[in-house]
């Protein structure tokens, strides 16, 4: 299959399917749409919809190549300012430039981020919210540290073993064509991503939790890892 088409339609895909399900408030849309914590199939669906139109360039209800074709067309005629048909050395910084800057603003984003994060957990330490950590909190950090590692050991290497070659991007494209035709059908999207979300949604309860997209997003790092290791080793 044709790398570009893989990494289209794995984009595609991650934007709707394990990938947004497992982020939250991360560079995709949170799927919470109603913000009461929890992710339903309907609402990953209607996110789901507006993936698919957005990949889908050209509306034929299909991604394939044509749509590569079309975005890439769309990209150079946006990039050529003057429309004369010809990318000149300004108009290449300017695009450049502004690449460079949704890379900075994305940057910018994860670090406010990981910004709120450590304040959320510093908080959760602090339990006499004296607004520092005594030497006991510290040692109930470090306990529950600890027990959570322990706990998160055996779901990795479980998960682990069933990512398969190819990382899960590739994994889901896969999946997602059914017939093999190097196109994505609206029908085998959608299908893709129910089972996603049945893969994510651990207790079949048509509802996934913080929990569940929390161990969903540790599994995806523990996979990426294991594909770094690999790499690395070879």
């Amino acid at each position: 299959m044709n790398r570009t088409f893989l990494t289209l339609s794995a984009a595609a895909l991650a934007l709707t399917g394990t990938a947004a399900l497992a982020r939250h408030h991360g560079e995709h849309p949170d799927p919470d749409a109603n913000g009461d914590g929890v992710v339903t199939l309907d609402e990953i669906r209607a996110q789901a919809a507006e993936g698919f139109a957005r990949m889908d360039a050209n509306g034929d209800g299909v991604i394939d190549a044509a749509d590569r074709e079309a975005r890439a067309a769309g990209m150079f005629a946006k990039a050529d300012t003057d429309g004369d048909g010809e990318l000149s050395q300004a108009e290449m910084k300017t695009m450049r430039e502004a690449r460079m800057q949704r890379h900075e603003e994305r940057r910018e984003a994860r670090a406010e981020r990981r910004a709120e994060r450590m304040a959320d957990h510093f908080a959760k330490m602090d339990t006499d919210g004296s607004g520092g950590l005594s030497a006991a909190e510290m040692k109930a950090m470090h306990e529950a540290r600890g027990e959570h590692g322990r706990r998160g050991e055996g779901k990795r290497g479980h998960r682990g073993m069933h990512g398969g070659a190819g990382g899960p991007g590739h994994m889901m494209v896969r999946m997602a064509d059914a017939d093999g035709d190097k196109s994505v059908t609206r029908a085998e999207f959608d299908a893709a991503i129910a089972a996603h979300f049945a893969k994510v949604d651990s207790d079949g309860d048509g509802r996934i939790t913080k929990a569940e997209r929390k161990a969903a997003h540790d599994a995806m790092r523990a996979e990426r890892k294991a594909r770094r290791d690999t790499r690395r080793d070879q």
